[in-house]
């Protein structure tokens, strides 16, 4: 299999080659896709983990910011009906001032360290969100869009929830976070400082609440996922429906100040934070030479650059995860935090340095829809051989040994994987 990786590595760039040729190439790949009985195995096993909607065996909660990411998973498994109440249920306690919940539990089992949250619209349930991290709101919108697009089923945005419809509280979570997490001056949306796309801060104590350490920042993940929500919301929106803000420009004007702000020209990458009152780091620290991983692929999903940008971004997840022994595109950040300076997630632990196949997965999809096809199958080679060695689908991975951590069956990952591997299909289908 490396070898035939390879071969493809050495053929499969089109420029120059005749149209014939090139058609010849693709029908070569495509039958590989075809032929790779990994793609199989390993979306029936997500399909079969994808039976419950907790985010795995070590959560008894139904995350907002995972849901999203197996949804499409679950619609094959669940009637449109179940997983529809469960998105139900995120609105149904929502804040007051619009904000969005990170996670929904049994009441009785809520049981850990969270301020929990309790709503007469949804007895029997107790909800926590997290404070440092800023996407449980773009989360929600994102989700539902893909409830739509595969049920066809556009009656959830009529659904009424204490005297709302569905599309009004979506305006209400957009609002929440214009009015609190949100930089006038540089037009962006602000979060704690944590790690790329993680959710827990830099600083020591309850690592997921804002506490009076908090250094807030500006980074590349919330505002992609913020982008793509309201793009999913202007598209979702009915054609009489008039929204209270001319939501499609708003995502224009965060594209153009994370251009002017977050992108890095001359490294060509994304910086990892701007910072609103100060660093936790000390002056010493360059935290620039940082590669932001997760953040940089949800940029790319988000639309943010050019081709040319988007390839050169691969060629530095690719280069980054090739320094480590056992590391794919999933790794979060490259190289990691010292310890020291992020007590609360050590160096090579979980979201600092720790390979997530819940975010390296996304990447599968937007460079199928740039062309390189060749790419994207080599980067998921390795996703889908840990998932078959490892029988499961584990949280993170440690890049040192190889090792599943976390989780033993993350729907997460389940999730993105079966959604990765149904978009290369797809194209084999088409060009085989």
């Amino acid at each position: 299999m490396k070898i035939l990786f390879a071969f493809f590595i050495l053929i499969f760039t089109f420029g120059g080659l005749s149209a014939k040729a090139q058609a010849s190439h693709k029908a070569l790949l495509a039958q590989s896709i075809l032929s790779d009985k990994r793609l199989d195995t390993v979306q029936a096993r997500a399909l079969k983990l994808l039976s419950g909607f907790s985010a795995g065996t070590s959560y008894s909660e139904v995350w907002i910011r995972d849901f999203n990411t197996f949804i499409k998973g679950s619609l094959k498994v669940h009637p449109a009906s179940a997983v529809k109440a469960k998105l139900l249920m995120f609105f149904k306690i929502q804040g007051a001032d619009g904000n969005i919940v990170d996670g929904l539990v049994d009441s009785a089992k809520a049981n850990v360290g969270y301020k929990y949250r309790y709503s007469s619209l949804l007895p029997g349930w107790a909800a926590h969100k997290n404070t440092v991290e800023t996407d449980q709101e773009s989360s929600l919108v994102q989700a539902v869009r893909k409830y739509i697009e595969v049920t066809g089923d556009r009656t959830i945005l009529d659904e009424v929830i204490g005297g709302k419809t569905v599309l009004q509280r979506m305006e209400d979570a957009f609002e929440y976070l214009q009015k609190d997490r949100w930089s006038a001056q540089y037009g962006l949306i602000t979060g704690a400082t944590t790690v790329d796309w993680g959710d827990m801060q830099a600083q020591s104590g309850w690592g997921v609440a804002i506490n009076d350490k908090t250094k807030w920042a500006i980074d590349i993940y919330d505002n992609a996922m913020f982008v793509i929500a309201l793009r999913d919301f202007t598209a979702m929106q009915p054609k009489n429906y008039k929204p209270r803000q001319d939501w499609a420009r708003l995502a224009e004007n965060v594209r153009e100040n994370v251009r002017r702000y977050l992108w890095d020209k001359n490294q060509q990458k994304y910086i990892p934070h701007i910072y609103l009152n100060g660093s936790p780091f000390p002056p010493e620290f360059d935290e620039r030479k940082i590669l932001y991983l997760g953040g940089s692929i949800c940029a790319v999903m988000a639309g943010f650059n050019t081709p040319a940008e988007v390839k050169e971004i691969n060629r530095q997840l690719v280069n980054a995860a090739a320094k480590e022994k056992h590391a794919t595109i999933g790794l979060t950040v490259s190289p990691p935090y010292p310890t020291d300076l992020f007590p609360n997630v050590p160096a090579y632990t979980y979201q600092n340095g720790g390979d997530w196949t819940w975010f390296g997965g996304r990447m599968i999809a937007p460079l199928l829809s740039y062309g390189y096809v060749s790419d994207a199958y080599t980067e998921l080679s390795p996703m889908l051989d840990r998932v078959i060695t490892n029988r499961g689908f584990f949280e993170w991975y440690d890049v040192r040994t190889g090792n599943p951590r976390g989780s033993g069956d993350f729907r997460g990952e389940a999730g993105v994987l079966y959604d990765a591997i149904t978009v290369l299909k797809q194209w084999a289908v088409k060009n085989q």
